[in-house]
């Protein structure tokens, strides 16, 4: 068989990136899938050859070797010879002596995955392989499907779940408490179809978080602001602050200053994977001061001062 052409399959040029190349793949994978292509030969080649070339091209070291082999490679006798005395077939004594290289059609004219890069990509000898007028299985895997779930900060913290429709099946996607922003979570087998359903890809979701009004998550710790009365800053008290599971009462030592942080251990989120382990909660103080004082209260207020100026 000669030399393919693995960037003509997807139409894509030589130097294209991984990101041209997965777009390149998905079109035409939807375009020849056999789903949508019933009874239709012709596109299910095309289909097995798109998912050969993305076989390839998509992974960077099978890349590269395919682009240094270039068209030599089914010609070149020092590949074929690589092998030759070490006890395993080569390339040119499995391949060669059909005299045009590498088999890429089987007996029946059903196209297969080339076995050369079977053999140069997956390290497994020809002999595992199938020789001319022998019967193998032409599989592919299907392709990864990615999507979104975004949830609630209050979601992360507790665990929810998404019914997602895929096609003509319905997905619960669950998540567990302490889940995080950009989290990728695997499905197995529920993305495109492959040859057997083994072979089907997965179903990729990545986690996206809501912006929360009152609280921002760092790592494992939350994070919020909790204004307090300027005498509450200056005489010290209590006050009942938000966590983002309940409430709980803080205490403000006097002499608090503006900004001022307090940490309350244990109320942060959940850490993830582990069993009554959550982070901290960090709160920080906001001193609002009086507006629109009145005469007397600025009277006060002055009082105040010339009294801290004797001290």
């Amino acid at each position: 068989m000669d030399y393919k052409d693995y960037y003509k399959v997807l139409g894509v040029e030589k130097n294209a990136t991984q990101a041209e190349i997965k777009k390149a793949y998905r079109a035409l994978a939807i375009k020849h899938h056999p789903d949508k292509n019933p009874d239709n030969i012709q596109a299910e080649e095309k289909f097995k050859a798109v998912n050969e070339a993305n076989e390839v091209l998509s992974d960077p070291e099978k890349r590269k070797k395919y682009d240094e082999l270039g068209v030599n490679w089914a010609k070149n006798e020092n590949y074929r010879n690589q092998n030759r005395g070490n006890g395993s077939r080569g390339f040119g004594q499995e391949f060669g002596t059909e005299g045009n290289g590498f088999q890429g059609f089987g007996e029946d004219g059903q196209h297969e995955f080339s076995d050369f890069f079977e053999q140069f990509f997956s390290g497994k000898s020809s002999s595992q392989g199938n020789r001319r007028g022998g019967s193998r299985s032409s599989g592919f895997k299907g392709e990864n499907y990615e999507t979104e779930m975004e949830i609630t900060l209050e979601e992360a913290y507790k665990g929810t779940s998404r019914i997602i429709q895929l096609e003509n099946e319905k997905i619960r996607i669950t998540t567990k408490p302490g889940s995080y922003d950009g989290q990728l979570l695997n499905i197995k087998r529920k993305g495109g179809k492959g040859s057997t359903a083994e072979l089907n890809g997965d179903l990729m979701v990545k986690i996206k978080t809501k912006l929360n009004s009152q609280f921002v998550r760092k790592g494992d710790d939350i994070y919020r602001t909790q204004t307090i009365d300027l005498f509450t800053a200056v005489l010290g008290g209590e006050v009942v602050s938000n966590t983002i599971n309940g409430s709980v009462k803080i205490k403000v030592i006097e002499g608090s200053q503006n900004g001022k942080s307090i940490r309350i251990k244990g109320k942060g989120m959940p850490v993830y994977g582990k069993e009554n382990e959550f982070g901290d909660m960090y709160i920080q103080l906001l001193v609002i001061m009086p507006e629109k004082l009145t005469e007397q209260q600025k009277a006060s207020f002055e009082s105040l001062r010339q009294l801290f100026k004797t001290v």
